[in-house]
């Protein structure tokens, strides 16, 4: 069965040389990190920014108002999925993150001018609605275009190593994030930050956006003329007929994959706070070095792949998961211990990581190269928005009702839907449709 999840590839490959290769993941990369950069801006200023965009009232309705929009980036992942993919498979990758990233530093550029409430009322918070909105859009986009990228310019050696920096730089975006606002909150202060310093954490994302225009000639272009032409390139109908199977595949692997990875990251320090009994700055310091931790261990865990190969990675991501999230969460909630909380932490990421590092090579290996990126896109988008996205959500409200251990129980039976989708997977180590 796992067979028949095997995909013809494209038809011809741009010949480089190593340099040129390694030039072109960096390029490819740093757009991901600045992509994602702007996209965590907004998480990490709304404190400062959301008595600015609504009326006067109560701080929490200010902050859920604020987070609101948040997740609105969320819903529009899916759709920005679909189009990018599309257009990625239709006029090239190299263009489609360009665009991309780009649409994301006009949103950031939009948010950091924005008039507030008191300047041109309804219209401020309408306006921050439609610059996030912007932002998911491109998000949804950069995805699924920098995950079919990377797995097709990385070539045969040490595939898992290289586009496991998709990863990396995903992290690394939410860790620059951190320390530009760790930065200006030391420079300026709370008042400062609240009366204007919030705009600088745009400004800085909308111009580093804008320095991807200088690597774009570094982006080699991996689908051949012939592989865009077709005219069904890019094509929904094409993509259901011919991988309706590994788009179910995919989204059921993400789903599991998305929803473990925000719970042990963003939900994360919401949960050591609330349930373990932290301090706000032990948390936020806590989790910094662990994604630090978890950064690095991406390109380990993609060289893991390459020996072991992607389908291994992903049962035991899915194995370990269903067995060991229960145990993690119960004993994070008992231990008042900060050091075996950081290990709990790690061990929670470490399952993890056995997906993240290779959570876009896997989805391109499924896909043929003509609906490939709209294959990964789409896929992602939907069932990030619906699992990933919601994962704080969910959280709040069983702890809400009482019952914050049916959250442990609901990420397992993710892990075993991902398991079921792991057993589908071909093991491309001898035959990976990317080499053809």
């Amino acid at each position: 069965m796992s067979e028949s999840l095997a995909i013809q590839p494209s038809r011809a490959a741009p010949p480089l040389t190593d340099p040129m290769r390694l030039r072109a993941i960096f390029a490819g990369s740093a757009g991901n990190l600045i992509e994602w950069y702007d996209f965590y801006v907004y998480a990490f200023t709304s404190l400062y920014f959301s008595s600015e965009f609504f009326p006067k009232s109560d701080r929490l309705v200010q902050v859920m108002a604020t987070s609101g929009i948040f997740a609105v980036g969320f819903l529009m992942r899916p759709i920005g999925g679909w189009f990018f993919g599309r257009y990625a498979d239709r006029h090239g990758r190299q263009k489609a993150m360009v665009i991309s990233v780009l649409m994301m530093g006009a949103g950031a550029l939009v948010i950091a001018a924005l008039p507030t409430y008191a300047t041109i009322g309804a219209l401020a918070p309408a306006l921050l609605l439609a610059g996030r909105m912007v932002q998911g859009f491109s998000t949804g986009g950069q995805y699924g275009t920098a995950a079919t990228y990377l797995s097709e310019i990385a070539g045969p050696r040490r595939r898992g190593f290289w586009s496991s920096f998709q990863y990396v730089t995903l992290i690394g975006g939410q860790l620059s994030a951190t320390l530009v606002i760790l930065l200006l909150q030391h420079l300026l202060g709370d008042a400062g930050m609240k009366a204007w310093g919030w705009r600088i954490g745009f400004v800085i994302g909308a111009v580093a956006a804008g320095a991807i225009v200088l690597l774009r000639r570094h982006m080699h272009e991996t689908a051949s003329e012939a592989d865009r032409a077709g005219a069904q390139a890019g094509s929904l109908s094409e993509l259901f007929r011919h991988s309706l199977r590994p788009f179910l595949v995919v989204a059921a692997l993400t789903a599991g994959g998305s929803l473990m990875f925000y719970s042990f990251t963003t939900y994360m320090q919401k949960y050591l706070v609330l349930t373990v009994g932290m301090t706000a700055q032990a948390a936020t310091l806590m989790m910094t070095a662990v994604l630090v931790l978890f950064m690095v261990q991406q390109p380990l865990m993609g060289l893991l792949s390459d020996r072991i190969g992607r389908r291994t990675n992903m049962l035991l991501f899915a194995g370990l998961g269903i067995v060991c999230t229960v145990p993690i969460f119960s004993a994070l909630a008992t231990t008042r211990e900060p050091l075996v909380a950081f290990a709990l932490i790690m061990a929670g990421l470490t399952i993890c990581s056995f997906y993240t590092s290779i959570s876009g090579l896997f989805k391109a290996e499924l896909f043929p190269v003509h609906v490939r990126a709209l294959g990964v896109g789409l896929a992602y988008g939907i069932a990030n928005a619906l699992f990933g996205g919601t994962a704080e959500s969910v959280a709040l409200a069983l702890k809400d009702w009482g019952v914050e251990h049916a959250f442990y129980w609901y990420v397992t039976a993710l892990c075993i839907v991902s398991l079921g989708a792991a057993l589908l997977l071909p093991d491309t180590r001898r035959d990976n449709p990317l080499d053809r």
